[in-house]
């Protein structure tokens, strides 16, 4: 590694990282640091929305994690930097060691649960200990100063979201603990763990914007003035990331995921109304670290 700056981020599925931080990534990546993602499944139970490739479901041929393999691969290269420079992309455990848990709510729609088809290596139901040790090995590894995951709750309630938080909170510990399992590399402690979110008022302006310009569907028809259940207030955002100028590189690696990702549907044809930059800045939470106030334009800032 020759960059001073290393960010580490930990998803659950392949697009996570796109919709969420792609041009977090982006940018770093363009101003030279070196910047790891970590998947943890390969989003094997995902909903594919794709008519022709429906034959990839769990219940079928059991192939949406290879196909989405080759849309995450795809993705990254959309986000690589002007001078070639590429995301250093890794599998927890490696490609296929931890399945897709799927999702289903709870009864009473309180939370949310492992499909009931969950395999038995499902990342939900992985041993703690052992999936944090993969991540504490890659920690160790690329030595970053900052890392972003999930918050407690994974930000919507998905069984694999509130696990990569888990597992990426306790490998932060452990990797920074000088007589732990010293066969996985030099300790080394994460300066920063930030974890994503989505502003409020980021949100409502957008949904005001995109109604100022006729469009009333957008983000599934919300009020930008009502209950906006998955927004962070923004006097709990620590950090806003300005992705203004990887904002083309972002919707490109989200078209990467067609049987993920509708792009004329929903919260995603914001780009009909609005353009790319409806998709150009991202928000984090302080979860370890220091910052100065709430308004942190640099995830670096002061290390």
């Amino acid at each position: 590694m020759t960059s001073e700056k290393s960010l580490l981020l930990v998803h659950a599925h392949p697009d996570d990282e796109t919709i969420g931080t792609g041009a977090t990534m982006a940018k770093y990546l363009a101003e030279g640091a070196h910047v790891t993602l970590v998947t943890c499944t390969a989003g094997e139970m995902g909903e594919i929305l794709v008519p022709e490739l429906a034959h990839l479901a769990a219940d079928r041929d059991d192939a949406l994690g290879a196909h989405r393999r080759g849309e995450i691969e795809a993705a990254m290269a959309a986000l690589k930097a002007p001078d070639g420079s590429e995301i250093d992309h890794r599998w927890l455990g490696g490609f296929g060691t931890y399945r897709d848990s799927g999702m289903t709510w709870s009864a009473d729609g309180t939370h949310a649960q492992p499909d009931p088809d969950a395999r038995e290596n499902a990342f939900w139901y992985a041993d703690l200990t052992e999936a944090a040790d993969h991540l504490v090995t890659i920690i160790r590894e690329v030595r970053p100063q900052v890392l972003v995951t999930y918050d407690e709750f994974g930000n919507y309630g998905h069984p694999d979201h509130i696990q990569a938080h888990r597992v990426a909170t306790y490998a932060a510990h452990l990797a920074a603990v000088p007589t732990y399992k010293k066969e996985l590399g030099e300790a080394h402690e994460v300066d920063r763990i930030f974890w994503t979110a989505i502003a409020e008022s980021w949100i409502r302006e957008g949904l005001r914007a995109a109604r100022a310009a006729g469009d009333d569907e957008s983000l599934g028809g919300m009020d930008p003035e009502g209950p906006l259940p998955m927004a962070t207030p923004d006097v709990d955002i620590a950090a806003a990331i300005d992705g203004t100028s990887y904002a083309d590189q972002k919707v490109a690696a989200m078209r990467s995921y067609p049987t993920q990702m509708d792009m004329e549907q929903g919260m995603f044809a914001m780009t009909n109304s609005l353009g790319t930059t409806a998709w150009s800045h991202e928000h984090f939470r302080i979860a370890k670290g220091t910052v100065d106030g709430h308004g942190l334009t640099d995830l670096f800032a002061g290390l």
